[in-house]
């Protein structure tokens, strides 16, 4: 029999934790000012400032679900990976053919 705690020490945890919410939070700010700015203040052609407001949506999920969610490719969070993921292509799937549906029923509604 061994005689060794199983509890394990947070003690360095909340001081990592509280740098990765403040990096998370700065990284969310910036990834909304600069679309806005672009958005308010045009400098960009129209086409241009919307790939960058859409890059910079997409890395603005990345960081929340990194940062605010801590999902990581880690074993231990495997399964909220997959359940992220599927939820992910049901969603995809959902709006996509929605928009299929839609698009094809105001076709046929055209009379063309």
């Amino acid at each position: 029999m061994s005689n060794e705690s199983q509890i394990h020490s947070s003690a360095g945890a909340s001081q990592s934790n509280h740098r990765s919410y403040n990096i998370g939070f700065l990284l969310a700010a910036l990834l909304t000012i600069v679309p806005f700015g672009l958005a308010m203040f045009p400098s960009l052609p129209r086409a241009a400032t919307f790939l960058l407001a859409l890059v910079c949506a997409v890395v603005q999920i990345l960081v929340h679900m990194m940062f605010f969610l801590h999902l990581t490719t880690a074993r231990e969070q495997r399964w909220s990976l997959v359940a992220l993921v599927f939820s992910v292509v049901i969603i995809v799937l959902l709006v996509g053919l929605s928009l299929w549906i839609m698009y094809y029923v105001h076709y046929n509604m055209l009379g063309l």
